[in-house]
């Protein structure tokens, strides 16, 4: 249930300017008036300002209820729960303006990108528009570790998703309303993996993303906690990337009334990106494996420890190498398990024999000792899991791929705009954006 207070009732405007808010007592004012200030001076559209405040518990609701009762066009949302993403959801779902913007509270990116942010959404051009940071003329001003972060996660994004667009987590997106309609229902992140997972659908689907070099300044007093994030984001890649081999997600009826290029499923990934895709897939693997252990080990005896948690990790861990990693559809599944399950064999030989040594140098080594030993062997396993499953359990069920493509569904033909755009422009993108590959890397 959410609370809106709007004390200066305005007609649908183009634009709604979207900002979640999280306890950010000490800066909400100041930002709220220099984005008010700047949209009154500078912005020739009509907007108005959307404060989500989700699950704040400082004087933050507070805040943004007298910014609403005090600032023309400033309106004030109150969700129950935390989560970028679920508010970025709720007030755009319920927003009847034509672009609906989203920017983080502390306007690391300068507002003079705003303009030629939304432009080409309200002239129809394109349906998402992203502000990047890795532009070669952006300039960007954050810590070395931050920005180490940034690229990596990017250039992950790109070669585990086969994604074109460069920045997804800059805080400076916009949308047109008819495609938030159709699009973000289809998104299941409700915290910071929202942005990406909109992105990654939208480019699925054939919709235009348009992207704009910004400049960005860190805000040094950030509450992100990046590892937790990092976490997440992987979690959610993970997710995204099964859910879209297995077409459980509807892309075709999203192109079909929104896509301006022929829509076409994902194609596998190339060997960097299953490499990549493997290394997810083996540190959540790892990660379950040593959780398993460390449970099981206080009822069982280590080996059967040891062996239990090997074995239920590597049923989960072959299933979704299968979809996520090797991109594997169809039949053959209970075949794949079962060489899986000579795979996990060899691995647990592995496993078991640096735990016999480890008794035989160590007898009374402790749990976390040999947590630590069975671990390290673990991931020499997953090596060789790899290179198994790589060459031999998916390696007949990836030469298939095409000839049941084959006999696939006809693909839905461009809709008319789309086409003529491919008549008059054959090499324009659907996702056009400025900087290129080796610069964004």
């Amino acid at each position: 249930m959410t609370h809106e207070t709007a004390t200066h009732a305005t007609p649908a405007p183009a634009l709604d300017v979207v900002v979640p808010v999280f306890n950010e007592q000490a800066t909400l004012e100041s930002s709220i008036q220099r984005l008010h200030d700047y949209l009154t001076r500078s912005v020739g559209w009509s907007w108005r300002i959307t404060i989500a405040d989700n699950a704040s518990t400082d004087t933050t609701p507070a805040l943004a209820d007298g910014l609403a009762a005090e600032l023309p066009g400033v309106v004030a949302v109150h969700l129950p729960l935390k989560g970028r993403g679920r508010a970025l959801k709720q007030v755009w779902l319920s927003s009847p303006a034509q672009v609906l913007v989203y920017l983080d509270e502390d306007l690391s990116t300068d507002l003079a990108a705003l303009p030629p942010l939304v432009a080409p959404l309200l002239s129809g051009h394109s349906d998402l528009a992203i502000g990047t940071r890795l532009g070669r003329s952006s300039r960007v001003t954050r810590g070395g570790k931050r920005e180490f972060i940034s690229r990596s996660y990017n250039l992950l994004l790109r070669r585990t998703m086969s994604v074109g667009f460069s920045d997804a987590q800059c805080g400076f997106k916009a949308i047109r309303r008819d495609v938030a309609q159709r699009l973000v229902p289809l998104v299941e992140d409700d915290g910071w993996f929202f942005d990406t997972e909109l992105l990654i659908l939208a480019e699925r689907a054939g919709l235009r993303i348009h992207e704009i070099p910004v400049d960005w300044v860190d805000d040094p007093d950030s509450s992100v906690d990046v590892v937790r994030t990092a976490r997440d984001d992987l979690k959610g890649m993970l997710r995204v990337g099964t859910n879209l081999a297995r077409g459980r997600i509807p892309l075709e009826a999203v192109y079909a009334e929104l896509g301006r290029r022929p829509f076409a499923p994902p194609s596998p990934p190339g060997f960097f990106g299953q490499v990549l895709r493997f290394a997810v897939v083996g540190v959540l693997s790892t990660a379950a494996y040593a959780v398993l252990y460390l449970l099981l080990q206080t009822v069982l005896a280590a080996q059967a420890a040891n062996f239990a948690a090997l074995l239920l990790t590597a049923i989960a861990n072959t299933w979704a190498n299968r979809r996520f990693t090797f991109g594997v559809n169809g039949p053959g599944m209970v075949k794949q398990q079962l060489q899986g399950l000579i795979v996990f064999g060899m691995a647990w030989g592995l496993t078991s024999g640096s735990l016999a040594l480890l008794h035989a140098a160590v007898p009374d080594a402790s749990a976390h000792l040999q947590l630590v030993v069975l671990t390290a062997a673990n991931l020499v396993a997953t090596l060789l899991r790899f290179v198994l499953l790589r060459l031999w359990v998916f390696r007949s069920a990836r030469r298939a791929e095409p000839a049941r493509g084959s006999t696939a569904p006809v693909e839905p033909p461009p809709a008319p705009d789309a086409a003529l755009s491919l008549v008059a422009s054959p090499s324009v993108p659907a996702s056009t954006s400025s900087p290129t590959s080796a610069e964004s890397e």
